[in-house]
């Protein structure tokens, strides 16, 4: 009894696909993780599982691949068991991205009021939290132009009608504060792990199938070949 050719080769690309689709959110993830909109409040719950995940899938593809060509049985077992536990990974990732923004965010904001004044912060800190200012015309994070003390610095002065601006220090200053920002990148961040590990948990369930088929065919082979 032959090995179906069909679902070996099928096999065989799809872990091609697999290990380039790693690659792929292997960079997404650790551009999430390295935001700059997100430095100082840590990543998103899930993004270190995806990085770990992707990792693993890339040489799963590879481990894959040898168990098609050679129609390897324990390679292919072994490869099975994997991709279950990456389904598995995948499927807490998505769990900690879609329930702990709230949490991420509570914990986030009794950091910010532990640390406030945000002139007693360090230089960098400052700077960077300076330029998210610019950028997205907000100041401060909880309270405002408060936030800064009795400081308020040239990157909280609203120039722009459009936005809502208030009177600090004797500066019209942005009355928005930058947690605004901060929680609705957080919800984007989250929506792509949750698409990303959509995505993988089919490609998972694919590969698992296709695997396990490979696997029975190879058995019933080496029976026949035995009697």
């Amino acid at each position: 009894m032959a090995v179906d050719k069909c679902i070996k080769y099928l096999l065989f690309f799809f872990n091609l696909l697999f290990c380039i689709s790693g690659c792929f959110i292997l960079g997404i993830s650790i551009y999430l993780k390295v935001s700059s909109k997100t430095w100082f409040m840590g990543v998103v719950p899930g993004v270190d599982l995806l990085i770990a995940a992707s990792v693993i899938i890339m040489v799963l593809g590879f481990l894959g691949c040898c168990g098609a060509i050679r129609e390897n049985r324990i390679i292919l077992m072994l490869f099975f068991i994997l991709l279950l536990l990456i389904f598995i990974l995948l499927l807490i990732a998505a769990i900690l991205g879609a329930v702990g923004v709230n949490k991420t965010e509570e914990s986030m904001k009794e950091w910010i009021k532990a640390n406030l004044p945000l002139r007693n912060q360090t230089s960098k800190f400052q700077a960077d939290m300076q330029k998210l200012e610019e950028q997205e015309k907000c100041c401060g994070l909880i309270n405002g132009p408060s936030d800064w003390g009795s400081a308020v610095p040239n990157s909280c002065q609203c120039d722009n009608t459009t936005q809502e601006c208030q009177l600090a220090n004797g500066q019209q200053a942005y009355a928005k504060p930058c947690i605004k920002v901060l929680m609705i990148e957080m919800v984007k961040q989250a929506l792509i792990i949750l698409v990303i590990a959509f995505v993988l948990a089919v490609l998972l369930i694919f590969g698992m199938v296709l695997s396990m088929t490979l696997y029975c065919q190879t058995g019933k082979n080496d029976d026949y070949i035995a009697h």
